[in-house]
């Protein structure tokens, strides 16, 4: 009997032993595997952070991130509208390569292809706890959701916050003709695929931000003994915005600001959190935006900085963005780093940091750690491509040349802007035409300069047809070879 428990025994350990050996080495990560931390903010524009030139309130905690870190000053978000951008993040790819455009609505029959990559998908399979606390808004069928892309934990909205019906100030749509009345049931906070409680008033979605916060410190927390990713999308300061009472009244900018101060009252949080549990030594810690501010919103938009235009829109108003990456032995203190850099890159450089594979499936993202490591010389990326609309190039770049290509898109200019959180009107149609800028003299995109340099014009040129070549184009009804398919569902 004892020999046969021996042997019985034996087979177990010989089991157990020979299943540690064919797990996965992935699977098992390294000691030390940093942890990730991306915040991602709505509508945030280029000028919105003090550290970036903000007025009348203070970001203090994002301040200090920058002086610890690195702080991006041609930072381009991949385009600029809430879907498209996020999909762009998650994947590193242009956002048309994986069949994503525009903001998907709720019970939109398409979302991001369960088939593709994500960034929590990669660190999942290096071991890593993922979670996810804010605005998904790629898809709100079950199909679509975070816990089907790598996420093990949920908690946020499903798409933008005013996807609602109820009226710019709060009230409740009672016109049943009214497109968000018919079309847009109230918001829910899910957690995974359940709802945890509907959002009603602008007084439930003044609490988004610390609810989000608040999950995003107790994963940290729960998490503290093995590398996790956080990916913290805050559904503000998209309109419509409100600040909790802790914050709201506090900053001479109104609403607007009592909201971007909150947001960086929860930045300190997380920092707060890393410190408290020691994890500050050996995490990365990203923040960015979708794209540039909603302008025709007003006091209740932000800042572009300067830049030309705004949110939907590929001027560098509605592009270029904050990003600011601060890790402890990754990135050297105060720096500034003006090459060209985008959100697309933040996959690879994530997948470099956090020693995993990339995507089997072609990327646009180009590694930019030498940059993150103070290597100033390096330049990772040379070329953008800006996209609008469902598939519209619009321009290409090389360096600080920028060529707008003939199109008719969004325009602010010469537009009265709204208050208090109505919009003013917007033309969608305005004709831009062929014009090269110089943006290191013009950030601003005033002089058209083809006249003085058509050796830059026709390089570009050329940049534009590879782009038709490999995406393809709407204006000049070209189909690209190299795109993918959404997800759908019939």
């Amino acid at each position: 009997m004892r020999k046969t428990t021996a042997f019985v025994l034996s087979l177990c350990l010989i089991s157990v032993i020979s299943a540690f050996q064919l797990l996965p080495l992935e699977k098992a990560p390294k000691a030390g595997s940093p942890n990730i931390i991306l915040i991602f903010m709505d509508d945030m524009g280029y000028g919105d952070l003090s550290c970036y030139g903000a007025l009348q309130y203070r970001t203090p905690n994002l301040d200090r991130l920058a002086s610890e870190g690195i702080r991006f000053t041609n930072f381009l978000a991949a385009q600029a509208v809430c879907s498209a951008s996020r999909a762009a993040l998650m994947t590193g790819c242009y956002p048309n390569r994986v069949g994503i455009s525009g903001a998907l609505f709720p019970n939109a029959k398409v979302g991001l292809n369960p088939d593709e990559t994500t960034i929590a998908e990669l660190l999942k399979d290096k071991g890593y706890a993922t979670g996810m606390f804010g605005k998904w808004h790629l898809g709100d069928r079950p199909e679509f959701l975070p816990n089907k892309q790598g996420f093990d934990e949920y908690v946020g909205l499903p798409y933008s916050n005013d996807m609602w019906p109820v009226q710019y100030d709060g009230k409740a749509i009672s016109d049943a003709a009214d497109n968000r009345k018919k079309n847009f049931p109230f918001l829910p906070l899910l957690h995974n695929s359940d709802t945890l409680q509907e959002i009603k008033t602008l007084d439930d979605q003044a609490k988004l931000t610390g609810i989000y916060t608040e999950r995003a410190v107790s994963f940290i927390k729960n998490h503290k003994k093995s590398p996790f990713f956080i990916y913290l999308p805050h559904s503000m300061p998209h309109v419509p915005i409100a600040a909790s009472a802790k914050f709201k009244g506090k900053s001479k900018q109104g609403t607007y600001g009592d909201v971007m101060m909150e947001i960086d009252w929860s930045v300190g949080e997380i920092m707060k959190a890393l410190e408290d549990t020691g994890l500050d030594k050996n995490t990365v810690v990203i923040f960015t935006s979708d794209n540039g501010p909603w302008l025709n919103y007003g006091n209740h938009a932000g800042s572009s900085g300067g830049l030309r235009e705004g949110k939907g829109n590929s001027f560098e108003g509605g592009q270029r963005v904050p990003g600011i990456v601060r890790g402890k032995g990754v990135t050297p203190r105060g720096l500034v780093c003006n090459k060209l850099t985008s959100t697309i890159d933040l996959l690879p450089t994530i997948a470099n940091i956090c020693g995993t594979k990339l995507p089997e499936k072609k990327i646009d993202g180009v590694d930019i750690l030498p940059l993150l490591k103070g290597d100033m010389d390096a330049a990772p990326r040379r070329y953008f491509y800006y996209y609008y609309r469902r598939n519209n190039l619009e321009a290409v770049r090389r360096d600080d040349w920028k060529l707008v290509l003939p199109h008719e898109g969004r325009s602010y200019e010469g537009q009265a802007p709204g208050n208090d959180g109505f919009p003013g009107k917007v033309p969608e149609n305005h004709p831009f035409p062929l014009a090269l800028y110089d943006l290191r003299r013009d950030p601003a995109e005033r002089y058209d300069v083809k006249e003085i340099y058509p050796e830059i014009l026709a390089e570009l040129q050329k940049v534009a047809e590879e782009a038709r070549e490999d995406l393809g184009d709407d204006i000049t009804k070209r189909t690209g070879k190299n795109v993918r398919l959404s997800g759908r569902i019939q």
